[in-house]
């Protein structure tokens, strides 16, 4: 497996998942387990008594529960830097890179790319350029496209093996991972836990005090304000001002994720699709729309809209194919393929059953 990154300041020591158990038998979530990271996927910092109170179990028991998950590596929460509200000069580039790689390569690739911070999330899958090469499927975070071009031609292009890299840069997002719910609440619940959300504030600065902060709070999204007063060397008063201010800006992104293979979700699917161009944005809303998509988002090139299912079948998964052909008859599916292993996800390093067992937090403003 990757290896962990190396030590941060003990301000902000997030290098390993907190009591991760790497032999015990992974099991599915159960109902309230369920039920709890839908509300915190719904509402990432509501107070543990609102949660109860939606729940109908105490604060105490949802939050020695949400403990012994996070504890398990079995689900966590994490901040990250949003891109569409961002101003030019503070600009923000996503991208998604499919790197070919030779087989015998494949575990120093995807442990050099885990360690990178501006590589969000890393998938080994069954693509590739060629039949004899091995892929992954990486999720990149830069400043600008000039970054990402250092990015791809600097340490993407010496992963140990590396064959080819095929770039798309994100146009739009319709549906990402802070988006896809597990489902376990109905409406009216959801309701109760959802915030009001305010606009217009002006987000995120390019200072040390903000970014220290948001590094922070990707380790534990849910960490308290005292907590995050006393790693960034500020009162409570003024973190209290700055978190409230980065998310009604819509610049940062609050989300609690969880292990795919937990939530009984196995399959992940990646599909790339070629809609006509007067038809995109349509398409985009539409798929986002739809049972089992987590990702979709308007990309450059051929295949202009890139969709990410989490499936609890490969069955499902064609299943979802054949409903897309239905809804959308004149989009063509030109490339599909399904995870092998997931070993990073938002900065999150992963094992081989989907458990967090590391962090790297993400650094799109790296330049080296």
């Amino acid at each position: 497996m990757p290896p962990v990154a190396a030590p941060m300041p003990e301000s902000i020591a997030v290098g390993v998942q907190d009591s991760v158990s790497t032999t015990a038998d992974l099991r599915e979530l159960d109902e309230m387990d369920m039920a709890l990271v839908d509300a915190l996927q719904t509402s990432p910092r509501a107070p543990w008594s609102r949660i109860g109170a939606v729940l109908g179990i105490d604060a105490t028991t949802a939050a020695r529960r949400w403990d012994r998950l996070r504890a398990a590596g079995l689900a966590w929460s994490t901040a990250y830097e949003t891109w569409e509200r961002h101003e030019p000069r503070d600009g923000l580039c996503i991208a998604f890179a499919e790197v070919a790689v030779a087989p015998g390569s494949l575990t120093a690739a995807t442990a050099a790319a885990c360690a990178d911070p501006r590589v969000a999330s890393v998938e080994r899958t069954t693509g590739g350029t060629s039949g004899r090469d091995a892929a992954l499927f990486l999720t990149l975070f830069c400043s600008s496209t000039a970054a990402l071009t250092r990015l791809a031609d600097g340490p993407l292009a010496e992963l140990p093996g590396v064959r080819d890299i095929q770039l798309a840069v994100m146009l739009h997002s319709y549906r990402e991972g802070a988006d896809w719910k597990v489902h376990a609440l109905d409406r009216g619940q959801r309701s109760r836990l959802a915030s009001a959300r305010v606009g217009g504030a002006s987000g995120l600065h390019r200072g040390g005090a903000d970014r220290a902060l948001l590094r922070a709070l990707a380790f534990d999204a849910r960490r308290p304000y005292s907590e995050l007063a006393r790693d960034t060397g500020t009162s409570e008063a003024t973190v209290r001002r700055r978190v409230a201010r980065m998310l009604a800006s819509g610049q940062v992104r609050l989300r609690c994720d969880v292990s795919h293979l937990a939530a009984g979700r196995p399959v992940i699917s990646t599909y790339r699709i070629a809609v006509p161009s007067a038809e995109l944005d349509a398409a985009g809303h539409l798929v986002a729309g739809l049972s089992g998509v987590r990702l979709c988002m308007a990309v450059t090139g051929e295949t202009n809209l890139l969709v990410s299912t989490w499936t609890s079948s490969l069955s499902e998964s064609a299943a979802f194919e054949v409903r897309l052909g239905t809804r959308l008859p004149a989009a063509r599916i030109l490339r599909r393929d399904v995870t092998l292993l997931t070993t990073k996800r938002m900065g999150r390093l992963l094992d081989d059953a989907g458990r967090a067992r590391g962090h790297v937090p993400l650094v799109p403003h790296q330049t080296s």
